[in-house]
């Protein structure tokens, strides 16, 4: 029932729930008098009767005509010279019992729209309850508890004092002795519904309410602190009060939203639609971000580095150095397959004769063959950088978002460049294996020679190849996850890995002082493994090919990564140590042999004399050897190929001729037309500055012509932790005498829309028992 304590002849009346909507009502004292509703913008009411019928109306069209309720308010501005300055919500009163289209849970639905207002601390909380009520039962009153334990913002108004049994009162709660308020208690008589309908105005019910006041034996010595008036002008004082300790806190709000809006308002101011030089100035400026960005991302810088995931500079490093040489080593040839090549190339070039030495010819056609396989991981290494400098400059014209246009022109442009330097660094990189192709040079300086070879084959029949030499050394360590350990053992453990040219060792931590086991290399071969269906991790594994235990008793060893990169690094440095994949498949174009081919090849393979025998591992420790050289070369020629064919090229192209292509492909001024999401954001953002400015010029003239009066002193709430509530007055407590509240200054408090329902303002409520949301702010 708060509506009846405003008492304002437009708000609507009756029994059972008539507020079914918060109401923000914004009373401002003015010459003239007019009444304006937010969803009506620009249309003014005098007639007050209308006023009432518009709220009714806007209500019926959010909850329907069967006593529905909504959380949306209805915004209505009065502007009266009858009228002080103050804003104010009107709440529903909680209901109990659901009627009409009400939901079962219609209280908790009031009490939690009640709480989103009453909760926030630059309110005031207006607690109503009737006269003749229990004042211990007031839901009101707890309600304002939970949220304003030390009272703050809770001013009690009692109601209904005319209806009160003869020769009952409620002095002692007006004296402020029962169940003490800090702010106190203010006693009003409003008209009733009879009044209402009998078209009783508003002067007749004050004037009545006077002589109440006055003639009655117990109220009359409080008489000039009770009443309508008196509590408009309590609450404008109050309401004055409350906003000005507010402001410092407001202050500092505004200030710190208008900071961070400056930088994007500033940019908005730029590029202003109707100013062509604007646009011009503007488009330089985002090509000029859009080229310092690329390079920051290429060439990495100190500031604003990417600590979720590698950028585009750190990704091209590493296919250089960790991708590509795994690419070369994956093409590592297969030694049975290699010599028989070997040999049969012996055995055509010396045809129908016997040949005494080894043929150069046979060395020259397998290292050719060896070299033109080559082609296929130089020319992935520059895919994968290309792909990674377009996806650099996707990233880049992210920031281009805003001007649609301007996005696409500039990564096509971009895009197209980067696509012609990619066809002139794979020439490069082709040309570069043909000139390796063109001349085989034994006199090279790391090449053992003929001489050496032979010694070398002599010593031992077999040794790993010249290529795949690793010194001792560490190659790769860091932390895997043992995978097929079962349950009963404890099941997957993380372990600090290490690899050596020779063993595979793990250890408990990475300090590496509690070893816990090391596998020797010698016929392990790698195996990949799917990823689980509920796992997360990538898995592959480790395998002995003579079918003996790798580990204890298990017959292969799982190992888990957390990432596909952290994988193929692993995989790599195994193949570097000599620990090859697993051939599972048959390449393309490759048919079975029937037995008898097989068998046939199988005898050609381990018919050989031994004299042949000796010139195929002659020819292979040549091969290997001069493959060492070739792989160290292209490993040190394709980064800069690629780097200063491509890389430095776009960085260049982006610098110099990026802006000149764009002025020469159309209407640049186009080109900087916003998309519809980045106009609203403009628009909205340079509004909001302009508020936050003038927010914050109006604090400033508040906080220098206001008068701040200080807050009653704490009361005793002890009331609050007893089991039962007495009617009689807590112990040393003595009753403040009361004096009229002085003329309120005269503060226009406006809200201007479309601001949120809540400003410094004063909630008028009748509420119920314990609330189903408490902020976090408020103890329990």
């Amino acid at each position: 029932g708060s509506s009846s304590v405003l008492d304002l002849d437009f708000l609507p009346r009756g029994s059972g729930i008539v507020t079914r909507r918060p109401l923000v009502l914004q009373l401002i004292s003015s010459t003239s008098e007019h009444a304006e509703f937010l969803h009506c913008k620009g249309k003014k009411f005098t007639d007050f009767d209308a006023v009432r019928r518009e709220i009714e109306a806007e209500t019926d069209r959010v909850t329907g005509t069967n006593k529905g309720i909504s959380s949306i308010p209805i915004n209505l501005r009065i502007c009266s010279p009858n009228v002080l300055n103050l804003s104010l919500i009107d709440l529903p009163g909680i209901t109990k019992v659901p009627v009409g289209d009400q939901p079962p849970d219609i209280e908790y639905q009031i009490r939690d729209m009640i709480m989103q207002f009453i909760c926030r601390e630059n309110c005031l909380i207006l607690a109503v309850t009737p006269a003749n009520m229990d004042l211990a039962n007031s839901d009101a009153l707890k309600l304002a508890k939970d949220v304003d334990p030390q009272g703050h913002r809770t001013i009690g108004v009692i109601t209904k004092l005319d209806l009160m049994d003869k020769g009952t009162n409620v002095r002692d709660v007006l004296e402020n002795r029962l169940l003490p308020l800090r702010r106190g208690y203010v006693g009003v008589v409003n008209r009733s519904q009879k009044d209402i309908e009998g078209k009783k105005d508003i002067s007749a019910a004050l004037a009545a309410e006077r002589r109440f006041f006055k003639s009655h034996p117990a109220y009359r010595h409080m008489a000039d602190c009770m009443g309508t008036l008196y509590l408009q002008r309590l609450l404008n004082q109050q309401l004055t009060n409350h906003i000005r300790d507010t402001l410092p806190a407001l202050r500092s709000r505004l200030q710190g939203q208008l900071l961070s809006l400056d930088k994007e308002a500033e940019e908005y101011k730029c590029l202003n639609s109707d100013d062509p030089s604007r646009k011009t100035k503007a488009l330089m400026q985002l090509i000029q971000h859009f080229g310092l960005d690329f390079e920051k991302r290429i060439e990495g810088s100190g500031d604003q580095v990417d600590t979720v995931e590698l950028s585009g500079g750190a990704k091209i490093n590493r296919i250089f150095h960790e991708r590509f040489p795994f690419e070369l080593v994956k093409m590592e040839f297969d030694e049975k397959e290699l010599r028989r090549e070997i040999s049969y190339a012996i055995k055509n070039i010396h045809g129908i004769r016997t040949g005494l030495f080894t043929p150069d010819m046979a060395f020259e056609a397998i290292v050719k063959k060896q070299i033109v396989k080559l082609k296929v991981p130089c020319l992935k290494c520059v895919d994968m950088v290309i792909q990674e400098l377009i996806n650099t400059v996707q990233q880049c014209t992210n920031k281009l978002e805003s001007f649609p246009k301007l996005r696409e022109e500039t990564e096509r442009i971009v895009t197209t460049h980067i696509r012609e330097r990619e066809s002139q660094a794979k020439d490069q990189v082709l040309l570069s294996l043909e000139i390796q192709l063109s001349y085989i040079n034994t006199n090279h300086e790391d090449f053992i020679g003929f001489a050496n070879a032979q010694q070398k084959t002599n010593q031992t029949s077999k040794k790993p190849s010249a290529g795949n030499q690793v010194s001792h050394s560490v190659i790769l360590k860091g932390w895997l996850t043992i995978n097929n350990i079962s349950l009963i053992k404890g099941g997957a453990k993380e372990y600090w890995f290490m690899l050596t040219a020779e063993s595979l060792s793990w250890f408990k931590d990475d300090e590496e002082k509690e070893k816990k086991y090391m596998l020797p290399l010698d016929n392990l071969k790698v195996r990949d493994i799917e990823k689980g269906f509920m796992s997360s991790k990538h898995v592959f594994a480790i395998f002995n090919t003579e079918q003996r235990n790798v580990y204890k008793d298990y017959r292969h060893l799982e190992l888990a990564c957390d990432t596909q990169d952290e994988m193929d690094s692993w995989k790599a440095s195994l193949l570097r140590a000599g620990v090859y994949p697993e051939k599972t498949t048959v390449s393309k174009g490759t048919h079975w042999r029937s037995s008898e081919e097989s068998s046939r090849s199988q005898a050609e393979s381990f018919s050989m004399d031994p004299q042949l025998e000796r010139q195929v591992e002659t020819i292979r420790n040549l091969v290997d050897s001069y493959m060492s050289i070739i792989y160290k070369s292209i490993r040190d020629l394709m980064p800069k190929t690629i780097v200063h064919l491509v890389i430095n090229n776009v960085r260049e192209f982006i610098h110099s001729g990026l802006l000149a292509q764009l002025y020469s492909s159309g209407d640049q001024y186009s080109l900087m037309d916003e998309s519809p999401e980045q106009a609203l954001r403009r628009e909205e953002v340079l509004r909001i500055h302009t508020a936050l400015k003038e927010a914050l010029n109006i604090i400033t003239d508040i906080s220098t012509s206001t008068i701040s009066t200080p807050l009653p002193p704490p009361v005793d709430n002890s009331w609050l932790h007893s089991g039962s509530l007495h009617r009689r007055s807590p112990p040393g407590y003595s009753v403040p005498k009361k004096h009229p509240a002085p003329p309120a200054p005269s503060l226009p408090i406006r809200l201007e829309a479309p601001a949120p329902p809540v400003s410094n303002s004063i909630d008028t409520t009748n509420t119920t028992s314990r609330p189903k949301r408490v902020p976090p702010s408020v103890p329990r």
